[in-house]
């Protein structure tokens, strides 16, 4: 499933080639389980409508788009192999293609998903009187990006869960899933099933540090396809080449050379260092 970083390249990727385009249709595919919204009610909101913005919070993107008074956010989730794409209209449709919106440049957005597990919603339908929105989504959990320091040591006091647990639940920390989970608990040197509760507030400090410098990391170099994720021009990215741990289960540590451990926590495949890892 596409984390943190994908999901901010793919939302930078569109807003940068859509923002200021105008919506001149809405086509969706009939499909079950893709629409937590009626189609219709999603055609009538996003048709005629100009795109403001497109930004992610948590692994959700929110296209923000306003037509005279009225701001919608147009909320997509990518699930487990959800495409988002800008193309020109003579390259053909992929298979698997649930919505397409029409721009009036000609170019159209298009949402892939073959599993079909990602969701496309309408969040907020807003009165401005020429004022910006007053409510905004911001998901269901902490921005792991900005956080401050206090407050991340404070989400995890008292948890009895393993620390990996803690960082993969959303209504915490949204964003962060397996991959860098995995590799942010290796930088910190903190083992994933220690107790949340236990880690000292340096060890907290320093897994906050890990997190963020692994997340930009990422985003600088577009993500981590490590299955089907791609971004707004359908090109893979290259943060998988820096992965320290994940998925790589028997291979020996980049630093210590000791064989990196897999196990299962939470119901998700994890990988360690048993050396540097504590």
């Amino acid at each position: 499933m596409p984390e943190l970083p994908e999901v901010e390249t793919v939302a930078n990727g569109v807003h940068a080639r859509v923002a200021g385009q105008r919506i001149l249709r809405v086509w969706t595919s009939g499909k079950p389980q893709t629409f937590k919204t009626p189609e219709s009610e999603i055609a009538e909101a996003l048709t005629g409508s100009t795109i403001e913005s497109v930004r992610r919070v948590g692994k959700t993107i929110v296209m923000t788009v306003r037509r005279k008074q009225r701001t919608v956010e147009f909320l997509i989730h990518l699930g487990m192999t959800g495409r988002l794409l800008v193309s020109d209209p003579e390259v053909p449709i992929p298979p698997h293609t649930h919505a397409i919106l029409s721009l009036a440049d000609g170019r159209e957005v298009r949402f892939v998903d073959p599993r079909r597990f990602g969701r496309l919603s309408v969040y907020k339908a807003l009165t401005t009187e020429n004022r910006e929105p007053t409510t905004t989504y911001t998901g269901p959990g902490r921005e792991p990006l900005t956080i401050p320091p206090d407050d991340f040591v404070a989400l995890f006091r008292n948890r009895k869960t393993p620390i990996k647990a803690a960082l993969l639940n959303q209504s915490l920390l949204h964003g962060v899933g397996n991959i860098y989970a995995d590799e942010s608990l290796f930088r910190a040197g903190i083992r994933p099933r220690r107790q949340a509760g236990r880690l000292t507030r340096d060890e907290l400090l320093r897994l906050r540090k890990a997190l963020i410098d692994v997340l930009r990391h990422a985003i600088k170099l577009g993500g981590s396809s490590v299955s089907d994720y791609v971004d707004a021009d359908g090109v893979r990215g290259f943060f998988q080449l820096q992965h320290k741990v994940y998925m790589r289960g028997g291979e020996p540590c980049l630093v210590c050379k000791t064989p990196i451990k897999r196990t299962t926590l939470a119901g998700r495949g994890t990988h360690f260092c048993p050396n540097c890892q504590q």
